[in-house]
């Protein structure tokens, strides 16, 4: 299709870091899609709330890419304190869409959903929804402690289900959520998986190289999480298993490293601290490492310096950073939940661990680090098995739901006699 897409992702901008605050997958995600659409002849306009007077109302990241910073609200705020302005949010994308002429609108998250709900009923233009994450999915999978997610979000999304042409489900399974969870119409579920940029992840010079690059010892063993730190994405089990293994495969210490990369996420800004006492307590500082968010030009190398990555999620919609590790050569440890199962292709680019206990993680873990010639058959599957996801696939799929809304929605405007 040649047109105008109106892509909405309100609660973290596609130009922030993914891996501090809010920002993570999703923002990868919006931005490498819009970057394949734009490529393939759409325009791509994001739309996302301003959070600090000096940023241009327009930013061109790419040839047919724009970021549109509007205003509602003051300052940053977490996706916690957005609710209370989507009213406002709405009215301030409407004002500025209604003289643009989009074809679609796509919006990502839950709020996004309701702030473009009344614009794209007052435009008459086609809504087309990705959830990323969903709250009745994540309450059935809370972290030990971790605050369920609130009401007003299961009620934005049911509204949002209801009010979308098409909804996009990263996998089968999260498309099944999506019915059997917010009574979504099978017709209108749609399946695109997301992809990685197989041009920036790929195998590289080597782990060698990587490890020079990055400052860690050849015969090191090299075990990472990368991501939000937050109880969601599980840096606790890895920790806690870190604690296991050198406790029952102590000859493997000495040459141990496990790096926990990533910054606080949301208004959660005390659980890097509470990490960092928690390894303290369970005398594994000489082992565990943290790290801040690495740009993403540096992030290949630290993927390609680990000789594993552990994704030890609660709940995931996908997981990129097991894509990402995978397209590295690294192979990936990660829980069999949500798109970790699509991600992962367990004993073949990697190994999936059913539930969270840490004494079952370090078992997996450390049987790997002890088998050098499995982990070089692993990294051969995981180079093979990434590069069957890459965004130019999930930009036509994308493009191919867009044509079929707009053709249904243009039919039914025919006979309404619109």
């Amino acid at each position: 299709m040649n047109g105008r897409i109106a892509t909405l992702m309100v609660h973290t901008s596609p130009l922030d870091q993914p891996g501090i605050g809010d920002a993570g997958g999703m923002n990868i995600y919006v931005v490498e899609s819009a970057q394949r659409m734009a490529a393939m002849g759409v325009e791509v306009d994001i739309f996302t709330r301003r959070t600090n007077a000096d940023q241009a109302e327009i930013v061109e990241i790419s040839p047919g890419v724009r970021v549109r910073n509007f205003d509602c609200g003051h300052g940053a705020l977490t996706k916690e304190q957005l609710p209370i302005h989507i009213m406002g949010l709405s009215k301030e994308f409407l004002r500025i869409a209604k003289d643009e002429n989009y074809d679609v609108i796509h919006s990502h998250y839950w709020i996004s959903g309701k702030v473009a709900m009344n614009a794209a009923k007052e435009l008459d233009i086609p809504l087309v929804h990705t959830m990323h994450t969903m709250a009745r999915v994540k309450n059935l999978n809370l972290a030990e402690g971790e605050i369920p997610e609130p009401m007003i979000r299961v009620q934005g999304e049911t509204q949002v289900v209801a009010s979308a042409q098409a909804l996009i489900a990263n996998t089968d399974a999260e498309g099944a959520s999506l019915v059997s969870l917010y009574d979504a119409c099978p017709d209108i579920v749609h399946v695109v998986t997301p992809g990685v940029d197989l041009y920036t992840f790929t195998p590289g010079e080597g782990r060698n190289t990587a490890r020079n690059y990055v400052g860690i010892k050849q015969d090191a063993l090299v075990v990472s999480f990368v991501g939000r730190i937050q109880p969601h994405k599980g840096p606790e089990v890895l920790i806690r298993s870190t604690a296991e293994l050198v406790k029952h495969s102590p000859h493997l210490r000495p040459k141990l490293v496990v790096n926990i990369i990533g910054g606080a996420s949301g208004a959660n800004t005390e659980e890097v601290e509470r990490l960092k006492e928690l390894t303290t307590w369970l005398g594994i500082d000489d082992v565990v490492s943290f790290t801040p968010p690495v740009p993403r030009t540096d992030l290949p190398q630290w993927y390609r310096a680990a000789d594993l990555v552990c994704v030890p999620s609660y709940s995931e919609s996908f997981g990129l950073v097991a894509l990402e590790a995978q397209a590295c050569g690294t192979p990936v440890v990660a829980t069999a939940v949500g798109g970790l199962r699509t991600a992962v292709a367990d004993g073949i680019s990697g190994v999936l661990v059913d539930g969270h206990d840490p004494k079952a993680w370090s078992s997996v873990i450390a049987r790997l680090l002890m088998e050098p010639q499995r982990r070089i058959l692993l990294s051969m599957g995981a180079v093979e098995h990434a590069s069957h996801f890459g965004w130019d696939a999930t930009a036509r799929g994308t493009l191919d739901i867009y044509d079929q809304v707009i053709t249904e929605h243009n039919a039914a405007r025919k006979i309404s006699g619109n």
